[in-house]
């Protein structure tokens, strides 16, 4: 089985992207699939939010060639990390003339898809190099997105973006959906930008809603992803949904 190779995009930080990839990458491990997360992020949170090693070697020494096994395995049974730490933000500048750059990550990624089931890559909160890298390797992209008004400004412009990336660099690439974070149903302004983007983008949003949550703000600060610290907690629910969601509507653009 090849791996499904899935990306969390969106260029605006705060959005939920790395909270959403931890808890769907060890939702989908859960299931006995073998995973992989890669964190593509400098400020390596999805490392910590697994207790994960920055001190090992990372997407940093993956990328610029300086190490040939960044893979640390996790306590989470099935799944497994490429961590990232600061270091990673230089590889932007580093990697600027390196042949084909847009495509280090495509190539690197095939030494290791045959070894995965699911491969999620949490990117950073830019449209710089490393998230052009992640849109060319990447066989789908999910888009988190907070229900908050500058939020709402941005979506199309990420659009666009993909629309670019799959007509040149990656006519594979396919939008699994947009997912809704940090959902407040008593927030007006919530439930009126959920319905435009519902409106604007139909079958392209999650039917899955991620609501705001402590329990969901309180997993990072203890390494662990909401399911293995309150599994009933309605953030979990949320999650496992969103997962359940995403595995279908990957079986279907399949079947397409």
């Amino acid at each position: 089985m090849t791996a499904k190779i899935i990306m969390f995009g969106n260029q605006k930080g705060g959005v939920g992207k790395t909270t959403t990839a931890v808890n769907i990458a060890t939702i989908i491990a859960a299931s006995r699939y073998k995973t992989l997360l890669i964190d593509f992020d400098p400020q390596g949170n999805s490392t910590s939010g697994i207790n994960g090693n920055k001190k090992h070697a990372g997407t940093y020494e993956w990328m610029t060639g300086n190490t040939a096994n960044p893979i640390q395995t996790t306590y989470i049974p099935h799944l497994d990390l490429i961590s990232a730490n600061m270091d990673l933000a230089a590889a932007d500048i580093e990697l600027l003339n390196a042949p084909n750059r847009e495509f280090i990550l495509a190539r690197k990624i095939t030494e290791l898809r045959a070894n995965y089931d699911y491969i999620l890559i949490d990117c950073p909160p830019s449209l710089g190099l490393l998230t052009v890298n992640a849109l060319t390797a990447s066989s789908h992209i999910i888009i988190p997105m907070q229900c908050e008004y500058y939020a709402l400004e941005g979506i199309s412009h990420i659009m666009q973006i993909i629309q670019r990336v799959q007509g040149g660099l990656n006519p594979q690439l396919q939008l699994l959906g947009i997912l809704l974070t940090m959902y407040d149903k008593r927030s007006t302004l919530n439930q009126q930008i959920a319905n435009d983007i519902r409106f604007h983008f139909q079958q392209n949003v999650f039917s899955s809603v991620i609501p705001r949550n402590v329990k969901i703000a309180e997993a990072p600060s203890h390494g662990k992803p909401i399911i293995l610290y309150d599994v009933k907690s309605t953030g979990a629910v949320s999650y496992m949904d969103a997962t359940k969601e995403l595995l279908t509507r990957i079986n279907r653009s399949e079947a397409a």
